[in-house]
């Protein structure tokens, strides 16, 4: 089992959360036409976000993947990524969850892209005119337990 986040195409995924995870169902669903380990297949700003990440977590396979990657292979920080038209998919390892969070989004922060959370809270992000990462996750108050009324 891998820790899951995704990075994506801001300007084509749909932004409600109802649409979006219906969105998702099918991104990974894996249909396109095309290899999914090599980045020139997606946009500008997810092969950039992917050129930046690879630094710090270096792709499992794919022509980005490292020379030495044989003897590499058990290393924490190899990640599977699956790259879409509009998504990236990263598979890490779950002892790097706390390392490989922070990193995507930051980077999702610095490329302009969105920013799912597949594993941990299904938070979605957008970044707004600013771009800054805005969640359209819808917001519940829940009352205390005491509170019936």
């Amino acid at each position: 089992m891998s820790y899951d986040l995704m990075v994506f195409n801001p300007k084509t995924a749909p932004k409600s959360e109802p649409e979006f995870l219906e969105w998702y169902d099918q991104q990974t669903e894996w249909t396109e036409d095309h290899s999914y380990d090599d980045p020139k297949v997606t946009s500008t700003e997810l092969r950039n976000w992917f050129m930046d990440m690879i630094i710090e977590f270096p792709a499992m396979n794919g022509p980005h993947s490292p020379a030495d990657l044989d003897d590499r292979i058990d290393d924490d920080e190899i990640t599977d990524y699956s790259v879409g038209k509009d998504v990236i998919y990263s598979a890490f390892r779950w002892s790097l969850a706390e390392k490989a969070y922070p990193k995507m989004l930051e980077m999702a922060k610095k490329h302009k892209v969105g920013f799912y959370d597949a594993s941990g809270d299904g938070n979605i992000m957008f970044p707004n005119e600013n771009g800054i990462l805005e969640s359209i996750n819808k917001k519940t108050e829940s009352k205390p337990w005491w509170k019936f009324w």
